[in-house]
């Protein structure tokens, strides 16, 4: 395993998901609702930052690697299910959703691995409707842990459409993942 920023960063983004798991198990008494909603906002929104920021240091800094590229997505896809769940958790979004959303990443990490295997891993590279997807749920997630209204603007709504639109991109991009990928598979 190198150790090199890009990969510290990674591992800070899964030092983190404790932490910010925890933050809602913090006392009332401790840390106030309001307050744990801020914390667990700025927690995500740094991790996502990190998310984007290893990788592209990995390439300004030519310090790419096999590793790397094995836990960067590891990293992101385990604080995005601790997110879903601790919002299935508060109420804030349904539980198909966060079925949705984490059934397609297992789904479709394993569909990475299996064309891999088979030399075809190009067929399920990530696309730009995957991006877009990421994108919404990015915003989406910050905005449904702060759920506290700001003046007349109000995260709730506002994550909530985003998380039903991440939802309804996810299956169209795992539908497509899997139109493409699929063919090539049975022809081995």
């Amino acid at each position: 395993m190198p150790l090199n920023l890009p990969n510290l960063l990674t591992w800070l983004r899964i030092v983190l998901i404790p932490l910010f798991v925890g933050i809602f198990y913090f006392e009332k008494s401790w840390v106030s609702l309001p307050n744990q909603n801020l914390v667990a906002t700025v927690i995500f929104t740094a991790a996502a930052v990190t998310d984007w920021l290893d990788g592209w240091l990995a390439r300004r800094l030519n310090q790419t690697s096999a590793f790397g590229a094995f836990l960067d997505p590891v990293a992101d896809k385990l604080m995005v299910a601790a997110a879903l769940i601790i919002l299935v958790q508060l109420g804030r979004i349904d539980a198909i959703v966060a079925l949705i959303i984490i059934g397609r990443e297992i789904t479709i990490s394993a569909l990475r691995e299996w064309m891999a295997q088979l030399g075809h891993a190009k067929s399920v590279a990530v696309s730009l409707l995957g991006k877009i997807k990421t994108v919404s749920q990015m915003v989406a997630i910050p905005l449904l842990l702060y759920a506290d209204p700001v003046g007349r603007f109000d995260p709730q709504y506002w994550g909530t459409w985003l998380i039903y639109v991440a939802a309804v991109l996810t299956l169209i991009s795992m539908a497509w993942y899997l139109k493409l990928s699929l063919p090539l598979a049975w022809k081995r």
